[in-house]
């Protein structure tokens, strides 16, 4: 007796009463033997689900889920109220040409000129070349797809060769790129580039189909019960555009991770510091953009994992509004928290990308009703305009609540930046339920991801996982349908407190993750780890935009006392893509000077 509580509807809630909660997650730091030892034990009949029942009461779930009256109706899926039409954009035609769609994404940025790139001081500041500076030297004949791929397979057979294994690319193969490659350097010798994107390099994580390669979304096994028969809907619009796809790249097991570790094919390491984690599950996608290797990559962001890895190294990582891109030939294809986004090294790239992999599929379509997608006019006079009328929505409490206050500051100057600079205004908000949120995500994205496992699992794969995953899928077992129910109650709940927000904000700022890259463990790498105060960390900020649908994206602004890149996000109203972008390219403009040179860097461009 006792137990039950009740919660007030959503539009009762008193705004002024609400505290936040600084969480300490309840659970044991894992790696080794004791790590095998916990996942024999949480695999016990009888023990196992003491043990799961203890850390899930410790850590307030049952009484979440369980002990409380949530009075509003579920939300299956993000449903969105209409949005008022974004300003000084330029709309896509998403039924239309991917091509077509980057030429008109070209169009909206900024004046620039490689050529004064290309021929400056190699002892200037370091910078990543932009896709425009690669389509610039093939235009100029200054080198050749191919000279790029021939550079690009010396220094994977490098990687390769490290000790420990640090793969990068997990499915590769150099004769597949080459042949790519010819293909691009033919093209732009007779003077026929398919678009911007011909002959640019890009990695595929794990999760998404890309022909020859199989996907095995970081397991072993995979390929063994899912065929790839054809390119993922994503990536075949960027083969549309001449896009060179050079491989599957690393990834935390089917993305049920936040820092990047496979013990599977090796752990990814981070190019600012090869002894710490890149960020995950996009650990590979990342760490090869990060590296210089690649001009972007795809990722699937289903609780930060395109985001996380790209604010730990540095670059930009772009995650979509749910459903404005096209899930099919994704693993995580069926869940209601996941989409595929580019990581890039810089904001201009992204656009790029993203002009040319986004168009909702047709269910999406009838299902959310998606807005015009749009970018912003980032070369038009009226963009400091539409910059300096945007509002920015601060949570000051959770926006300080991190590992480091070198994080929080470096935020912070950003905002006071944006204020001076273009007169963008920081306004105060509250959000209520952070912690509900953290558990509605983490029982929708896991009960997802074990409906499409429990087969295998069942059929004697179980052992085939890595220990880590499998202390995931333990936790995931758990949760009942009643459980899943309840937690898309709070789904909707939560959507009505952040569709309020969004009356008085444009969008809402962040720091990406609550603290810089991890050490990695040198037990870890052979056997995994679990670390749930560390993934919590990780995911503080990021689970909004998943669990309910919102466009956000992280933008490098600076380092830590330690030299390690700490990220800005940006959350949007959902279909306003345009705005968190417009926002981001100013951001990366006033934080651009100086950038570090990751420790492990490859100019492919110039081959130094």
């Amino acid at each position: 007796m006792g137990k039950k509580k009740v919660m007030l509807p959503a539009r009762e809630v008193d705004l002024a009463t609400v505290k936040y909660q600084y969480d300490k997650i309840e659970a044991p730091h894992l790696t080794g033997f004791s790590l095998k030892l916990f996942v024999k034990l949480l695999e016990a009949p009888g023990i196992g689900s003491l043990i799961i029942s203890r850390l899930k009461k410790e850590n307030k779930m049952v009484e979440m889920l369980r002990n409380t009256v949530i009075p509003e109706p579920p939300m299956f899926k993000p449903e969105f109220p209409p949005q008022e039409s974004e300003t000084g954009v330029v709309p896509l035609d998403e039924d239309g040409k991917p091509e077509e769609r980057v030429a008109l994404a070209l169009k909206c940025l900024p004046d620039y000129d490689p050529s004064t790139n290309w021929s400056a001081d190699s002892s200037a500041s370091f910078r990543y070349w932009k896709i425009r500076d690669y389509a610039h030297a093939y235009r100029s004949k200054l080198t050749t797809p191919s000279i790029v791929a021939e550079r690009f397979i010396s220094a994977m057979d490098e990687f390769n060769n490290k000790k420990p294994p640090t793969p990068l690319l997990i499915s590769y193969d150099p004769e597949h790129i080459r042949k790519q490659a010819a293909a691009s350097t033919k093209r732009f010798e007779e003077g026929n580039p398919l678009s911007i994107l011909d002959g640019i390099f890009m990695a595929i994580k794990d999760d998404i189909d890309c022909c020859p390669h199989p996907s095995n979304g970081g397991t072993t096994f995979f390929h063994e019960i899912r065929q790839v028969e054809k390119d993922a809907v994503s990536v075949s619009r960027l083969r549309c555009c001449g896009v060179i796809l050079v491989g599957k790249a690393n990834m935390h097991e089917l993305g049920l991770g936040t820092t990047g570790n496979n013990p599977n094919y090796g752990t990814a390491r981070n190019p600012h510091d090869p002894e710490r984690y890149t960020g995950g599950s996009s650990s590979g996608p990342a760490a090869i953009v990060a590296s210089g290797l690649c001009s972007a990559a795809l990722g699937t962001d289903g609780g930060g994992s395109v985001r996380i890895p790209s604010s730990l190294c540095g670059i930009v990582g772009l995650k979509s509004t749910y459903g404005r891109t096209d899930m099919t030939g994704a693993i995580c294809d069926s869940g209601t928290v996941e989409i595929i986004g580019p990581i890039t090294s810089n904001v201009e790239d992204a656009i790029l990308v993203y002009a040319a992999i986004l168009g909702s599929s047709a269910s999406e379509k009838i299902a959310l009703k998606p807005s015009v997608p749009c970018l912003p006019d980032l070369s038009s006079r009226e963009n400091s305009n539409a910059l300096g009328s945007l509002r920015l929505g601060k949570y000051t409490e959770w926006f300080n609540d991190v590992f480091s206050t070198d994080i929080s500051n470096k935020c912070e100057d950003v905002l006071n930046r944006l204020l001076d600079t273009y007169g963008c205004k920081t306004v105060e908000i509250v959000i209520p339920e952070l912690h509900e949120m953290v558990t509605a995500h983490i029982v929708s994205i896991g009960s997802e991801s074990l409906c499409g496992l429990t087969p295998d699992f069942e059929d004697g794969k179980r052992v085939e996982f890595t220990h880590d995953t499998r202390t995931n899928l333990a936790l995931f077992r758990s949760f009942t349908a009643s459980d899943y129910v309840a937690a898309q109650c709070l789904r909707r709940r939560i959507m009505h407190y952040h569709m309020e927000i969004f009356k008085e904000v444009d969008v809402i700022v962040t720091p990406t993750t609550g603290m810089t890259a991890p050490i990695i463990p040198p037990a870890a790498l052979k056997s995994g780890e679990t670390n749930l105060q560390v993934s919590a960390n990780l995911m503080r900020f990021v689970t909004t935009a998943n669990l309910l649908g919102f466009p956000a994206i992280s933008v490098p602004v600076g380092y830590d006392k330690q030299g390690l890149p700490i990220g800005l996000q940006i959350i949007g109203r959902p279909w306003c893509e345009a705005s968190i972008l417009r926002l981001a390219a100013v951001v990366e403009e006033l934080c651009g000077t100086p950038n570090k040179k990751p420790l492990q860097f490859y100019d492919m461009l110039k081959g130094n």
